[in-house]
């Protein structure tokens, strides 16, 4: 059964489970970090500072080091066996680590919990492309969205609240014994969570491993750039893992340096970034009524970029050198303090809903066989982006920008990484119209989606009430629509963008122009061949009067040359839009209704022996009902 709000995954053996093993996880991997990063800090500090430099820096660099040596064999592992088993095994291996960590605590041996690190990182790419390819074998293609939203969620938070424990635990009289303590019972609790994780069949258990780490690699990156939107979806992501470290890494100095805040204010606004992520990754599901939906990727950028150039002209004077840090509540109570606050959440909120559609696209879009491979491509190009940012940011540092100049310099790449990729897939862009216009012009409703098939070809047929009615359709649908529609209507100003974008098809009739009207009908058979969904109105023109006409014979035609299943649909509520002709020609008369109430009904589909235009045209009025 599909889960009723975003809220009903959780209590879902399918996804519990996984859910609270992947958080414990990340969780531990940052209370072990934070805290041996702040033990060298000030232990090692005050016998020898430039070693505790030293060890600083390569502790953060052998954390990540794994992932460019240990990705593809990862990926490979987590393709050729049992999910939930593979996942156990890495949690085992984590109780092992960790256990190993404990012992270097309570001794002090920083040299031994350094190398352990570089497991622990090694033990984070083991995991990390079964994370995010085991959720489409548990969840329906409807909770893909929820359940990566859930996922970014609980990453962040875990991030967060990760680094904060390991923090105080080490900071506390005997810390070493608290944060031994800490990563074991996590470990064990983790595992113990992965024993609840249900079976999740091997994707390709034939798979031959290979163990060369750097042809694996090039491998798994060519095979990632066959498919061009997901190649571009994961730099995509790469691109959030980079401006995301940016922010992580310079709000501290920013809270202290910029703003005179002390170390409440830094936790401060590093919550409040960790919650808006959460808060715009959860957010995603109720903007995209549970679909893979692709304008919201446009949206989030831009709402990037907006945030974030917004925090420039924010930002206060820098305070007087020497003075007294601020606590929480005196730095509230400064001007234009709150401004700041709101930049900080919204960037998180829009970095959510930013990146949960990109991930959810990769696993949808992904062949499920190398599933867990690409993943594995997109963990080494974002371990290359967050390198290159902060070598990026060191660089602008020391070419003497201040820390609000570099955020302002972020949010400017931002736009520039947007434009490039949306003009590189205008899909993108293409959604994110699509996805406007519906969502102000009208409150839209639907039922009946499940029946529109997964995979495979398919007819969808619809009655035509509005020039907005193949948007409103399309943008519904999961999966892409190649509409047959009109060629005056393909031109129209505006929209026209998007019909192209979208791959819709211009038709005419025999007497206006019998080439177009051939050409059409040769698209629509090669869309069907290769799999696609085609979307017609088979009434043939805008309804003049609100009532479904007769449907021409052009769906027998095309199901004579490519016999497909056929789903009907109907439109309500869109007679009396101004895109509708109630009141004359479409377009040409003042607008008398605004964020108009519509639905969406989509009935079985009728096999393709059975789909005469009469039975469809009874199918299609049956679902509108009395509703125009």
């Amino acid at each position: 059964m599909a889960h009723d709000n975003e809220f009903t995954l959780l209590r879902e053996r399918r996804f519990l489970p996984f859910f609270v093993t992947q958080f414990l996880g990340a969780f531990n991997d940052n209370v072990f970090k934070n805290a041996l990063i702040i033990m060298i800090a000030f232990q090692v500090a005050a016998n020898d500072p430039a070693r505790s430099n030293l060890l600083a820096n390569l502790s953060a660099g052998l954390f990540v080091l794994p992932f460019f040596l240990f990705s593809a064999t990862a990926g490979q592992l987590s393709d050729k066996f049992e999910k939930s088993r593979y996942i156990r095994w890495v949690k085992l291996l984590e109780i092992a680590i960790m256990s190993g960590a404990a012992f270097g605590f309570v001794t002090g041996n920083t040299p031994l919990l350094i190398g352990l690190l570089f497991l622990m990182g090694a033990q984070s790419t083991l995991f990390g492309p079964a994370k995010y390819s085991i959720l489409p074998q548990h969840l329906k293609p409807e909770e893909l969205v929820g359940g990566n939203a859930w996922i970014e969620m609980a990453t962040n938070l875990a991030i967060l609240l990760g680094t904060m424990l390991g923090g105080i635990l080490i900071a506390r009289q005997q810390g070493a014994y608290w944060v031994a303590g800490a990563v074991v019972s996590l470990a064990v609790l983790g595992y113990l969570s992965s024993r609840s994780i249900p079976t999740a069949p091997p994707a390709a258990p034939d798979l031959k491993i290979n163990w060369n780490p750097l042809t694996e690699t090039w491998r798994i990156l060519k095979f990632t750039h066959q498919n061009f939107t997901v190649f571009q979806s994961v730099l995509g992501i790469s691109w959030f893992w980079f401006l995301g470290s940016v922010y992580l890494a310079q709000l501290p100095n920013y809270s202290k340096l910029t703003l005179g805040g002390g170390e409440p204010v830094v936790t401060l606004l590093l919550t409040l970034f960790a919650v808006g992520i959460g808060i715009g990754s959860l957010l995603c599901e109720r903007l995209s009524g549970r679909m893979v939906e692709l304008g919201l990727v446009p949206f989030g950028s831009i709402g990037l970029t907006l945030f974030g150039v917004d925090l420039f002209f924010a930002t206060p004077a820098p305070p007087a050198p020497g003075g007294e840090l601020l606590g929480v509540w005196a730095f509230l109570t400064q001007p234009g303090s709150w401004r700041v606050v709101l930049d900080i959440v919204l960037i998180g909120v829009f970095g959510g809903i930013y990146i949960v559609p990109l991930y959810a696209l990769v696993q949808q879009r992904s062949e499920p066989t190398h599933l867990s491979r690409v993943i594995a491509g997109n963990n080494i190009i974002n371990a290359v982006f967050m390198v290159a940012a902060a070598l990026i940011a060191v660089g602008l540092l020391d070419q003497g920008l201040s820390i609000p100049q570099l955020l302002l310099v972020m949010a400017i790449f931002n736009a520039a990484v947007a434009v490039y990729i949306f003009t590189l897939v205008p899909e993108f862009l293409m959604r994110f119209i699509v996805w406007i216009l519906v969502n102000i012009v009208y409150r839209l409703r639907t039922q009946g989606l499940e029946h529109v098939p997964d995979q495979g070809p398919a007819l969808v047929v619809c009655n035509h009430v509005s020039l907005m009615d193949a948007l409103v359709v399309g943008g519904c649908c999961r999966r892409p629509v190649r509409f047959v529609m009109d060629h005056q209507i393909f031109k129209t100003p505006g929209l026209n963008f998007v019909f192209r974008t979208a791959g819709a098809i211009p038709i005419a009739s025999a007497r206006t122009d019998p080439k177009i009207l051939v050409q059409a009908y040769e698209r629509v058979a090669e869309y069907l061949e290769q799999g696609e969904v085609v979307g017609i109105f088979p009434e043939g023109r805008l309804t003049p009067d609100g009532e479904i006409g007769s449907f021409k014979s052009g769906i027998e035609r095309i199901l004579k040359r490519t016999p497909v299943p056929v789903v009907p649909m109907a439109l309500r509520g869109l007679w009396g839009s101004f895109f509708s002709r109630r009141h004359g020609k479409a377009m040409r008369h003042f607008p008398r209704r605004f964020w108009s109430r519509v639905e969406l009904a989509v009935g079985e589909p009728v096999p393709p022996e059975r789909a005469t235009s009469e039975l469809l045209r009874e199918r299609v009025a049956a679902l509108r009902g009395d509703w125009r």
